[in-house]
């Protein structure tokens, strides 16, 4: 059994394919009041088919009330960290603390480097990544005295003053596959935010993954307990088990208790498009994987 010691948490990534972008918004309320923690949306700015997603996240966060709301993930190469952090705290703000920040390194290059975003190899993109998260983190320490002086590789803030502060710990959660990024988010990130459907070996990657993120950890010094790890996950709901997340309610509550006490996800995020998928997801799935993990942790 592995545990990391967070609470678990239930949300969605919002993929509404060939709709409206209001259709998304709609679902992002059922989200909320359904009782899910967590509604996401990709961030592609080269897309024209899909909106701004910072536009978007803001639109939401008015229609809202509960549900935390973020990118998944946000797209750094088009973003600039400083800015970024201004955005994702003065919306935690005007959202009552409802922000997170999932961030990736940027794959898509030459519709990056196309939208004036440059390009990068793998190894420069994580380095620039590692830096942008530390600038972040630096703009929202209102706590410390004078401005932001970071001089890297990638980017470079000379004195920019810092704040606003963030209603409430904003979680910034890495989206990562390989070693070296993986190690990196163990260095610096909040969390961690792969999805289900890039492992090829199935949730059985999961261990190593883990460990290298633990490996960064404790390279620095920090608890790797500290970085929550969460799951886009995909599925369909049926009445008979067609495989993994490919049946009723009740198999999925059994197969995804399994994950999360084999491996420490605390942190679900369906992919979905509509609301009776999302429904489901809340009102069975969310309680009965609430229920099943906290009794088999008690009994350990």
């Amino acid at each position: 059994m592995t545990d990391y010691g967070h609470d678990l948490q239930f949300g969605v990534f919002i993929t509404p394919k060939n709709k409206p972008v209001m259709h998304a918004v709609d679902l992002a309320v059922i989200a909320d009041r359904a009782g899910l923690d967590l509604a996401t949306f990709q961030d592609h700015p080269y897309q024209p088919r899909f909106h701004d997603t910072w536009t978007l996240l803001s639109f939401v966060a008015a229609r809202t009330e509960h549900i935390h709301l973020g990118g998944n993930v946000i797209n750094l190469p088009l973003r600039h960290p400083a800015t970024l952090a201004r955005s994702a705290a003065s919306l935690d703000l005007l959202s009552g603390g409802r922000i997170e920040l999932g961030l990736g390194a940027g794959g898509f290059w030459d519709a990056i480097d196309a939208m004036g975003g440059g390009r990068k190899t793998p190894g420069e993109s994580i380095e620039a990544l590692e830096e942008g998260i530390r600038i972040i983190k630096d703009i929202w320490d209102v706590e410390q005295p004078g401005g932001v002086h970071f001089r890297g590789k990638h980017y470079t803030v000379d004195g920019a003053k810092r704040g606003p502060a963030p209603a409430h710990d904003v979680g910034i959660w890495v989206g990562a596959y390989k070693p070296r990024i993986l190690r990196m988010t163990g260095r610096v990130g909040d969390g961690w935010l792969p999805s289900l459907g890039y492992l090829k070996g199935g949730p059985a990657e999961l261990i190593e993954m883990n460990a290298l993120i633990d490996e960064g950890a404790d390279a620095v010094g920090r608890d790797p307990r500290a970085i929550r790890r969460l799951l886009n996950i995909g599925g369909a709901f049926s009445q008979a088990n067609g495989g993994l997340l490919q049946g009723p309610p009740d198999q999925w509550v059994d197969e995804l208790t399994e994950i999360s006490l084999t491996y420490g996800i605390s942190g679900f995020v369906l992919a979905a498009d509509d609301a009776q998928t999302i429904e489901l997801f809340a009102h069975e799935v969310a309680p009965g994987v609430r229920e099943a993990v906290a009794a088999e942790r008690g009994t350990r």
